[in-house]
């Protein structure tokens, strides 16, 4: 209700109540006798006032066009078509598709550190070398003794063939040649050993020993990682995991990967999911994605941390700003505005939630007139007198969350 119309309606509840008591005066001065002229005076003055006091605010005791003044209207608008695109969060750790622990194979000194810490080594590029002198002069002997054997082993079989031996005393030679020839191999294995290679291309991590260092058999030298390709590990609800599986090619066709990295910027490689682990986490209820991302400038390391964003598009979505809605238990509503202006409460299902905007799923043509500002102002089957305001200029820029 307008304030003036408030005044009007106090002022002449006043005028009443002092026109009571003024009748009430002349009644009971008429009855105790006093002068006629002067009741008559008090009447007309009585009769002014009354008049006065009608002229002024006698309209506004029930004027109906006050009333409908004091009605307030409501702001409506309709749900829009549009193509969207729904963007989902997931923190992520970025690991490397290979990293591991370079060991040392034999025991012995380490003699020389070929690398340096953050260096790129390709594969079968010598890292270390554990002193090498004894197994350089066991291989050497090992090495004597095979030669010996294949030796012996020839003469044999040519004195076989001259029929001065048997054949039993060939095949003893062949097997004594056999057994040498994988001592020389063994030592010359335990040579190898001794200079510790790349098995892929990498780049290298901390070095862990120095040059000098008495080495054990197994103990950790560096780390290496294949950063060709980053791996990056996100959790996902159970819910999302069964939505994705169930259109999965779709998905995996239309979805766009991103990383954030910790700084904001958006890594300029796009990824895709390289795989879903098998089991799910019992005390999160999540299960773990993998997204892969090529990184050819080796800008992404080993233990990073970043946000990976999915880009899904949807087609031919129907939106309403969140505010136009209100929740009762467990099911939301929107009051729907018939031909009529009757409003009517109606059931709606949201399919996702966009900042600001729900996609709505059931329960809403594009032709439906929804209420948007003065929810609680409307009441089921009572008439609304609204204001329309366009869709697109509603969803232009919304700021504010459902009710």
């Amino acid at each position: 209700m307008k304030p003036l119309a408030v005044v009007k309606r106090r002022s002449a509840i006043i005028f009443t109540f002092v026109a009571a008591l003024a009748i009430a005066g002349i009644v009971g001065l008429s009855k105790a006798g006093a002068d006629n002229s002067y009741v008559d005076y008090i009447g007309t003055k009585l009769l002014h006032v009354k008049a006065y006091f009608g002229g002024t605010f006698g309209s506004s005791g029930h004027n109906p066009e006050d009333e409908a003044e004091d009605q307030r209207k409501v702001v409506v608008t309709s749900p829009m078509i549009e193509d969207v695109t729904i963007t989902e969060s997931f923190v992520c750790q970025i690991r490397a598709q290979r990293h591991i622990d370079v060991r040392a194979l034999e025991g012995g000194y380490l003699n020389k550190i070929w690398i340096e810490e953050g260096q790129t080594v390709k594969k079968g590029q010598v890292m270390f070398d554990i002193l090498p002198t004894l197994y350089k002069a066991r291989f050497a002997a090992e090495s004597a003794k095979a030669t010996v054997a294949r030796l012996k082993y020839q003469y044999t079989e040519q004195l076989a063939k001259d029929k001065v031996v048997s054949k039993n005393e060939v095949s003893l030679q062949e097997a004594e040649k056999d057994e040498a020839q994988a001592k020389a191999n063994l030592a010359e294995a335990e040579l190898n050993f001794t200079d510790v290679k790349a098995p892929f291309d990498g780049i290298v991590d901390r070095l862990l020993q120095r040059e000098g260092s008495l080495i054990k058999e197994g103990d950790i030298l560096t780390t290496l990682a294949d950063n060709s390709v980053m791996w990056v590990y996100f959790n996902v609800p159970e819910k999302y995991y069964l939505q994705y599986m169930a259109h999965k090619k779709q998905r995996e066709a239309e979805d766009k990967i991103e990383l954030v990295l910790a700084n904001g910027d958006i890594f300029p490689q796009p990824g895709k999911i390289g795989a879903i682990e098998a089991d799910f986490n019992n005390q999160h209820g999540n299960i773990k994605f993998r997204a892969d991302f090529p990184n050819p400038d080796i800008l992404l390391r080993h233990g990073q941390t970043g946000k990976i964003k999915i880009l899904r598009p949807f087609k031919n979505a129907m939106l309403i700003p969140q505010r136009a809605t209100f929740q009762l238990l467990d099911k939301r509503y929107v009051w729907v505005i018939d031909d009529d202006h009757v409003a009517h409460q109606k059931l709606i299902t949201v399919k996702h939630e966009l900042e600001d905007v729900f996609i709505v799923g059931s329960g809403l043509t594009v032709k439906d007139k929804i209420v948007l500002e003065g929810l609680r102002d409307v009441e089921e089957g009572a008439k609304v007198q609204y204001t329309f305001v366009a869709p697109q200029e509603v969803l232009q820029n919304q700021k504010f969350r459902a009710e």
